[in-house]
């Protein structure tokens, strides 16, 4: 893997990501995605959040390494279908604060969610769960049922005392490997990630879009939260448990969406193992990677928009 990976890496062709245009470029993007937004505030900590449309409430969960940036496009595309997208940072992630004595465990970000939830004035609302944002989520839902008015699960994972990180995203888990790995993460290495497998196609998306998610994951504090982040993985069965009762859940309907062609999150491991203990039939099937938000946004819109109102 790690030889393809290179091999990919080593093909790229265009500007180098460093010049000045390209630089300019990454600023403006970062620009419009904090001018599409606003901060607010959740137990002492600022967050940033993507909040636009009317209708009812859809609230989509990011994972690692990304962050509220990566459903710029999925939030809009919710609102030109008669619903209120809304996507939020969370703690020592994006545009959100990354205070140094903060607990970065899977629970605890759980429990953000939920008070962020609570500060947008949110009773009700859809959940889109991604990546690690799952089991983030999934837990939430397990607590508050009541308040979930359909759980749409992208690619992401329920067992969590069998879990093993995708070997690109492993090194940051591990003593010294981790600041070595995340000070060799410049854009020309997460590009080559994506290429591997972030996004399905890079046709229609602009390869300095890529180079930005490492300026927002590094914004500030260098990815120190980052690193703690992916060291707070709680891999145990009551994770496990609480995330199966989720998806089992009878006060809420749950659809599947997956990108196929997801090198690190596979469909045959992960998502069918979700279909299992969710008792899902069917299951939407794009031709995405990881990272299916970013070319596969409409048709996830459209798929959320006819399992909301069907009619």
């Amino acid at each position: 893997m790690q030889a393809e990976l290179f091999c990919t890496w080593a093909s790229l062709t265009g500007p180098a990501p460093t010049n000045r245009n390209s630089l300019k470029t990454i600023a403006r993007i970062l620009e419009d995605l904090e001018n599409s937004g606003r901060y607010f505030e959740v137990a002492g900590i600022r967050s940033f959040v993507l909040d636009r449309g009317e209708g009812e409430t859809v609230v989509c969960l990011h994972g690692v390494p990304a962050s509220a940036y990566l459903y710029r496009k999925l939030v809009p595309a919710l609102a030109s279908r008669r619903l209120r997208g809304i996507a939020f940072d969370l703690p020592g992630m994006g545009l959100a604060d990354r205070p140094t004595r903060y607990d970065y465990s899977w629970s605890n970000l759980s429990t953000f969610v939920e008070k962020a939830i609570e500060a947008l004035g949110l009773k009700r609302y859809h959940l889109v769960v991604h990546d690690i944002g799952g089991p983030i989520g999934l837990m939430l839902a397990a607590r508050r049922p009541e308040s979930i008015l359909g759980l749409h699960v992208l690619n992401t994972m329920i067992d969590a005392d069998t879990f093993h990180r995708p070997w690109m995203m492993a090194p940051f888990a591990m003593p010294l490997l981790d600041r070595l790995w995340l000070a060799s993460l410049n854009r020309w290495l997460m590009y080559a990630i994506f290429a591997y497998t972030g996004v399905g196609s890079f046709r229609s998306i602009p390869r300095q879009e890529i180079y930005a998610y490492v300026d927002v994951l590094k914004r500030k504090d260098g990815g120190a939260a980052f690193l703690k982040i992916m060291k707070g993985f709680e891999l145990n069965s009551e994770v496990r448990d609480l995330c199966h009762a989720a998806v089992s859940s009878h006060h809420y309907p749950v659809q599947l969406i997956w990108g196929m062609k997801d090198r690190a999150l596979k469909f045959k491991k992960h998502g069918k193992r979700i279909m299992e203990v969710a008792g899902l039939k069917d299951v939407t099937r794009l031709p995405g990677k990881h990272f299916l938000q970013e070319d596969c946004f409409d048709d996830i819109a459209q798929q959320i928009a006819r399992f909301v109102s069907p009619s």
